[in-house]
């Protein structure tokens, strides 16, 4: 038995790229929406791949990061559409929980101006996600929840805060003392 290529139905029937992706995208929308309804979850594109597979009962050989950017543009255009917040922030990568720079695709159709900085992106990311939560009846805490990075990507951010070395004040020139918070020195 030879292994199937490019896009097929599980009975094996061959299908166009584009059929799949509009497919996925219906279902990416479901999927997305059902995850919006609590709070702080996230789903990496694996996980999405994977329920995505399952409910459609579509199937590729081609490698994920070279699809799963059309669905998800599919899905931020849908949201867009309907007025829903960007279901795509709730996607993030599985090695570092960031959503990645597909996510700028929700910039663009927002008619926002492009971040170069990855945290600024994560920022918003977390901020639309918060949307999401709350357009799609999360239980949130009392005062309505808070926007939050991934949780993987938190656990990242918070690992480095504790790794960085403390700041170091200016040293004085002439005794070489660390200077006191004031920036004068006390012995010269």
């Amino acid at each position: 038995m030879t292994q199937q290529r490019g896009y097929w139905r599980e009975s094996g029937e061959r299908i166009r790229a584009q059929e799949a992706w509009d497919i996925w995208a219906r279902h990416a929308y479901g999927v997305l929406i059902e995850l919006a309804q609590t709070y702080h979850s996230t789903i990496t594109y694996g996980e999405l791949r994977d329920r995505l597979f399952a409910a459609s009962g579509i199937r590729t050989s081609a490698l994920l990061q070279n699809w799963i950017g059309e669905v998800l543009n599919r899905v931020i255009h849908e949201s867009r559409r309907r007025g829903d917040p960007p279901l795509s922030a709730l996607v993030v990568r599985t090695e570092d929980g960031m959503v990645g720079g597909g996510y700028d695709e929700v910039l663009r159709v927002a008619e926002e101006l492009p971040v170069d900085d990855e945290m600024a992106r994560e920022e918003h990311a977390a901020d639309s996600r918060l949307a999401c939560y709350r357009h799609f009846g999360a239980s949130l805490p009392p005062g309505g929840g808070v926007a939050a990075l991934a949780p993987k990507l938190q656990a990242v951010v918070q690992r480095r805060r504790a790794q960085a070395p403390p700041p170091r004040r200016p040293v004085c020139p002439t005794c070489f003392v660390q200077l006191p918070v004031s920036g004068t020195c006390d012995r010269c």
